[in-house]
């Protein structure tokens, strides 16, 4: 994702990473040995095409003997986002033992982390695992999707401590008004609320109870456009009030939700010259901005579009996203997928990080493979049994 980076990570309302996070980064040519990267075989594919085969091959090949993925080659950069993910890839594929040295390494870092200061896994930190920063509530979200995931494909609940204090400190961070904040910034600050971590954590968190209703309350008072039948990201500003991953998460997560949602996306199509290979991408931006084209989120359009049986919109998704492979350079017959086809702003107006248009990402990778395994990640966390009188955007 980031070329040897020295991060500095700046946070607004508005932010976009792995997430929806603006990360800032000054990036460095390599002057030393990267950490070890484990070279497997080739991993069995599940009736993967060529294609999504390599990209299944590279995202197998970049975890290192600690456990952990980087989230590009050579980048020292690890997202916990990036690694549930990963796990996640491994999980539906039967490698559990690979899903499992992932949630190794957060096991071993409980009490340190999660259970420390005010909680939660660090969202970054270097490919030794180390010098990690700010606690940002939508990853620790995503890694408890995973680890629900993990349970229910193996029968076991070998995790269950983690996730069960994973659970506790994302109840802990919902206030009155139902929202839930972000997350801490390194020195103690709190994280606005955002919606797209806000409605992950409602997934993540299983069953339905007072933490969920109070949710929805929030979204219906907080969150919602009636006119467009859409949540927002920044009601407070015009030009930024909706954004791309707001449209599949929420046909994703909340059950019966428009499936209209995923028709509304043309406010962020746009056509962009993909930066490796010169070709002409059609994808969705994160905003309305329309700059560039947003890999990882046109995946997740695409999956959900996937899981409304919406196969010919989806096709045409697919056929976009596979002109934009750059091959690995550690791992032989291996491609990915970069975070963007091309250099430009993220969501808001903060520009996005050296080389995001340049080197595969594991976030982009992953939801394209989720795609060609027939698989959404929010599907475990979708039945609810919510009330209908709840479901308030199935009222007006």
């Amino acid at each position: 994702m980031r070329k040897f980076v020295l991060l500095f990570v700046c946070f607004s309302f508005f932010i976009s990473s792995c997430s929806k996070e603006e990360v800032t980064a000054e990036v460095l040519l390599p002057d030393g040995l990267t950490p070890e990267i484990t070279p497997i075989e080739e991993p069995v594919s599940i009736n993967l095409s060529a294609a999504a085969t390599k990209t299944n091959t590279w995202v197998f090949n970049m975890q290192q003997t600690n456990g952990l993925l980087q989230s590009s080659e050579n980048s020292d950069f690890v997202s916990l986002y990036d690694n549930a993910l990963a796990a996640l890839v491994f999980i539906k594929q039967g490698e559990h033992a690979k899903a499992e040295k992932i949630f190794d390494f957060f096991n071993g870092q409980v009490q340190t982390e999660l259970l420390n200061n005010t909680g939660g896994f660090f969202q970054f930190r270097n490919a030794n695992g180390e010098q990690g920063s700010r606690t940002w509530m939508g990853d620790n979200a995503w890694l408890l999707i995973s680890l629900n995931h993990y349970h229910e494909a193996t029968g076991t609940q070998k995790y269950a401590f983690m996730a069960n204090e994973l659970e506790q400190w994302l109840r802990s961070l919902q206030k009155e008004d139902g929202g839930l904040i972000g997350g801490f910034n390194e020195n103690g600050t709190e994280i606005p609320k955002v919606t797209e971590g806000i409605i992950t954590a409602f997934n993540a968190v299983p069953g339905y109870d007072n933490f969920h209703s109070n949710i929805l309350s929030f979204l219906e008072n907080n969150r919602w456009d009636s006119t467009e039948k859409l949540l927002t990201a920044w009601p407070e500003n015009a030009d930024y009030k909706f954004a791309l991953d707001l449209h599949g998460l929420s046909v994703g997560i909340l059950p019966d939700f428009p499936i209209e949602a995923l028709s509304k996306t043309d406010r962020y199509e746009t056509t962009q010259t993909n930066t490796t290979n010169g070709e002409l991408i059609t994808g969705y931006s994160f905003d309305e901005d329309k700059d560039v084209i947003w890999l990882e989120g046109t995946a997740q359009i695409l999956v959900a579009y996937q899981q409304a049986n919406k196969n010919v919109e989806a096709n045409n998704i697919i056929q976009n996203i596979e002109k934009t492979f750059i091959k690995s350079t550690s791992s032989e017959n291996a491609q990915g997928i970069p975070y963007t086809t091309n250099h430009g702003t993220s969501y808001g107006s903060g520009l996005l990080w050296d080389h995001a248009d340049l080197t595969p990402a594991v976030s982009s990778s992953a939801w394209y493979l989720f795609s060609q395994l027939n698989f959404s990640p929010l599907t475990l966390g979708k039945n609810k049994n919510i009330p209908e009188a709840d479901k308030f955007w199935n009222l007006n």
